[in-house]
Formats: structure tokens, C-alpha cells, sequence
């Protein structure tokens, strides 16, 4: 395994930072400020050193900085230093030109695919946006899930893009027309390819998620009982081929065309299912569950990934990234989560607008004062 650290951070024209450098000594961070500070755009930055759209699921221009009366985003930069093994890397991603439609990626000065910052850079979050995953429909669960899936196995990503990719022209030859069944099997093959590759990436990571909890015996954070109620995840799950998965898929989707048509959607597939989450010891659906109980046990499904993925060999450590966590946690599961933290040797970004809320992360984490995009240490 392979311990991983940003070193440095630096952002240009970024949100609300027109300049901003941050030195890092390799260990977890803490940022305390007032709302507003900046301290989750700090987060969204680090979270673009992995392929998409960073942990708030933004746009490029979105993510420009404007001043009054600018109506576009500003071309923007990240740039980090991270340290694995004893040497480090310089990545940097970003837009040349404001209105950019893709962002380029560049590994020690020389553009690179998106998909290589997977090679240094693995990340598992959580954000305030999550509290209702238990209450929000399928979708937001389904993207939860799938980012787990994603930092395990990077190339899941690839595959769900061609999966969408392939879905949006099927739906738009069924809908607009002319529906050429040639063209039709053409997409749907690779639609199943792509489908079939997700569920049996989603069972696996599943199964490794359980596994892991189950060894986490007692802790302040309540264990889940996890299961996927997609057709085709469960399929992937009961041990099935996945050129027996792929098969059944086309199948369905051909003989679905008439019935996607009229409906305007695609009606099966593995982006229909859901993720369903059980609090153990209740033997209650999440989503009965209270809001501090639901938010610790979204907390312990990313701990349990986390944990699992520190152990990958020949893989980068994950970074945590854990906007606003602290303060839903009492002082023994806050006492706990730093605890876990640092035995798992991990990089956590944490954010809070209270220092006194990272007490007992003092003196094993650095503290980092934020308040109107100006940084400063915290003594």
C-alpha cells in the first residue's frame, strides 16, 4: 500500500479564491471559519484531483470565480503537490479559457486523460448535501454508492459513462426516430456491455463493504446491513457470468423498446436500482432512522470503504474529505471518527466554524484558520 498526502495546494480564480497556497505537512487538516469562509470550496478543489465534476457536482463555469456584474466563471486552476512513497507528484487540472466544455489535466507539466489522477489521487466524501441520502430518492443514493465503487475501481467511472452515453442516443433514436433495429442492437450491445460491467462492479464492492463492516465489530457508529435492489446487481451478487448478465440485459432491452418509447425513459437497467441500507442492531431502514443515527451510519459506510482501501496494495491511500461532519457528531463518535482517522494513517480534510469541535484532533492534525478566502495556521 501506498500512503498518500497533499503537500501542497494551490488555486487560481477558484470560487471565491482569486489566489490561494496552502503548505501541508502531510497529516489530516482541519479548516475553521465562519459560514461562507471559503472552507468547503477548499474541499471541492481537492476533490477535482479525480475524474467528474468534484464533490458538488458542479459545472466548469460554475466553478470560476466572478466578481459583481461578471456574468461567466473565469478560467480556473488547482494545482497540489502529493507525496507517496517518499516522492512527489505535481498534478494540476483546470480551465484554459473561460466557457472551456473540458477541463485539462496535467501530470507533472504534460497533459494526461482525466483518468490517470486515479493512479496518485483516490477520495472518498461526505457533505452536508448527503444528510437526506436515506430520504432522496434512488439517485442520490445510486451516485453515493457508486463513488464508493469508484474509488475502488476507477475504471467503473468509464464504464458508466459510456453506459449513459449509449442510453441518452438509444432513447433519442426511440423517441425521435427513425428507429433502425440495426442501430438499435448496435446500442444496446454496448449498453449491456457497459450495464453488465456496473453491476458486477457494484456487487463486488458491496460485498467487500459488508465484509468490512462486519469486522468492525462494537463502535460508536451503528453497523448497516447493505444490499442492492437492482435486478442486475443482484444477478452480479448470486454469482452469475457477467457475458450471461450482459445477454439477459440486451435481451431486455430489446424487447423494452416499444414500452421505452412510450415512456419516455428507459425502464431497465442498472440505473434503476437502488442501494437500501438496514441499521443492524434496530433491524430498521435507515430511513426510519433518526437524523444523527442516519448520518452516522453514511459515516461508517465511508469509514468501512476508507478502511478497506488503505489496505489495497500497489494503490494510493484514499483521502477523506468530510465537509461539516464534526458537528453532527457527539464528543465520543467526534472523539471516535479522529481516532479512526489517525490509526488508519489516512489524509482527512475536515471543515467545521468552531475549533473547539476538533479538540481532540489537536496536535495530530493541522489546524488551518479560513475567513474570506484568507488562510492563515491556527496556534
Amino acid at each position: 500500500m501506498t500512503a498518500t498526502a497533499l503537500t501542497r495546494l494551490t488555486l487560481t480564480d477558484f470560487r471565491s479564491y482569486a489566489r490561494a497556497e496552502l503548505a501541508l505537512d502531510g497529516r489530516s487538516v482541519f479548516l475553521v471559519g465562519p459560514n461562507g469562509a471559503g472552507k468547503t470550496n477548499l474541499l471541492e478543489a481537492v476533490s477535482f484531483f479525480t475524474p467528474g465534476r468534484g464533490l458538488r457536482g458542479a459545472s466548469l463555469a460554475e466553478v470560476g470565480r466572478r466578481l459583481p456584474g461578471e456574468r461567466a466563471g473565469r478560467a480556473w486552476a488547482v494545482a497540489a503537490e502529493v507525496a507517496a512513497g517518499g516522492e512527489a507528484t505535481r498534478l494540476g487540472t483546470g480551465v484554459e479559457q473561460a466557457g472551456a466544455s473540458r477541463r485539462a489535466v496535467r501530470l507533472e507539466g504534460e497533459p494526461v486523460p482525466p483518468g490517470r489522477l486515479a493512479d496518485h489521487v483516490r477520495q472518498v466524501w461526505l457533505t452536508p448535501a448527503q444528510d437526506r441520502l436515506f430520504l432522496e430518492g434512488a439517485g442520490e443514493r445510486r451516485r453515493f454508492f457508486d463513488r464508493l465503487v469508484f474509488a475502488a475501481e476507477p475504471r467503473h467511472a468509464a464504464h458508466a459513462t459510456a453506459y449513459e452515453k449509449a442510453q441518452r442516443e438509444r432513447m433519442r433514436l426511440l423517441t425521435d426516430g427513425p428507429p433502425d433495429p440495426a442501430w438499435l442492437d448496435a446500442l444496446e450491445a454496448r449498453l449491456a456491455e457497459a450495464g453488465a460491467l456496473m453491476a458486477e462492479a457494484r456487487a463486488r464492492t458491496l460485498a467487500a463493504l459488508q465484509a468490512e463492516i462486519a469486522t468492525r465489530g462494537e463502535r460508536p457508529f451503528p453497523q448497516a446491513v447493505l444490499s442492492l435492489t437492482g435486478e442486475w446487481e443482484q444477478m452480479a451478487g448470486q454469482g452469475a457470468e457477467i457475458a450471461h448478465i450482459e445477454g439477459r440485459l440486451a435481451d431486455a432491452l430489446r424487447g423494452a423498446r416499444e414500452r421505452d418509447a412510450a415512456a419516455g425513459r428507459a425502464l431497465t437497467g442498472p440505473h434503476r436500482g437502488d442501494l437500501a441500507v438496514l441499521h443492524a442492531e434496530k433491524d430498521r431502514p435507515a430511513a426510519e432512522c433518526s437524523t444523527g443515527e442516519q448520518k452516522a451510519l453514511i459515516l461508517n459506510l465511508v469509514l468501512a470503504q476508507a478502511a478497506r482501501l488503505a489496505r489495497v496494495e500497489e494503490a494510493p491511500r484514499p483521502i477523506l474529505l468530510l465537509d461539516e461532519v464534526a458537528a453532527h457528531l457527539d464528543r465520543r463518535r467526534r472523539a471516535a471518527l479522529f481516532d479512526e482517522i489517525t490509526a488508519l494513517g489516512l489524509q482527512a480534510f475536515l471543515t467545521g466554524t468552531d475549533e473547539h469541535l476538533f479538540e481532540e484532533l489537536k496536535g495530530r492534525a493541522q489546524g488551518v484558520r479560513v475567513d474570506g478566502a484568507e488562510l492563515s495556521d491556527l496556534t
